[in-house]
């Protein structure tokens, strides 16, 4: 689905990552773990084409990023669910329009999917908030909703940035239950964390793959996580 060759990124006349290769495969599950300003982010872009390499090859859907013109990204970006660290949200819109944005730039006729829209803001917890604006939200439901914002168009891959990084652990739980689930329906999942706690939370319930930028290289990491 989504394949890196010999992947090189360089930024500010420095190089950030460096000779990676990976392929994430449908249906599996990862964490991309390491320390702040490895380059996790920057990893999760060149993933979704956000980011072209500066070496190397990034196949999305086996097609080489660099041939592919601004409406062939488009096309892809609706295959890849990007849960943001930052949850930014249009605030002059209830939270049930902004979850269903990512349709009304589609093009498609959001009253079609009004039922498939209240679903989803149940499975995420958020049917009672619906109405509410982003700025009435607590963090854990902003990142529930910037979730069910990124699995609106049903993915087949979601990358989630940091997802759990400034909400408590019992609300960390629930955010990574909603994953597991969309992991078990078939989705391939990648959670860039700093949390090992999640990892091994994780690892109870799903066959996770543990990868670490080190020395800006992504590297399958210990078992003793």
């Amino acid at each position: 689905m989504i394949e890196l060759e010999n992947v090189a990124y360089s930024y500010g006349g420095g190089e950030l990552l460096s000779d990676i290769s990976l392929e994430l495969s449908p249906g599996s599950f990862h964490f991309l773990t390491g320390p702040s300003g490895a380059g996790k982010t920057t990893f999760l872009k060149l993933c979704y084409g956000a980011l072209v390499p500066t070496a190397g090859e990034v196949r999305l859907f086996g097609d080489e990023v660099r041939t592919l013109h601004r409406d062939d990204i488009a096309l892809v970006r609706r295959r890849v669910g990007v849960v943001h660290q930052d949850c930014q949200f249009l605030d002059h819109l209830p939270v049930a329009d902004n979850v269903a944005l990512p349709l009304a730039v589609s093009g498609q006729d959001g009253a079609d999917h009004l039922e498939d829209l209240r679903e989803l803001m149940g499975w995420v917890g958020l049917n009672a908030r619906a109405d509410a604006f982003p700025p009435q939200l607590s963090g854990g439901e902003r990142q529930r909703a910037a979730l069910a914002r990124a699995v609106i168009m049903s993915p087949d891959v979601v990358l989630a940035d940091e997802p759990t990084g400034n909400i408590d652990w019992e609300m960390s739980q629930r955010l990574l239950t909603l994953l597991i689930e969309l992991n078990r329906m078939g989705k391939t999942i990648m959670i860039a964390t700093h949390d090992l706690n999640l990892i091994r939370a994780a690892k109870a319930h799903v066959q996770a793959r543990v990868l670490r930028i080190s020395q800006r290289r992504v590297q399958l990491a210990g078992a003793d996580l």
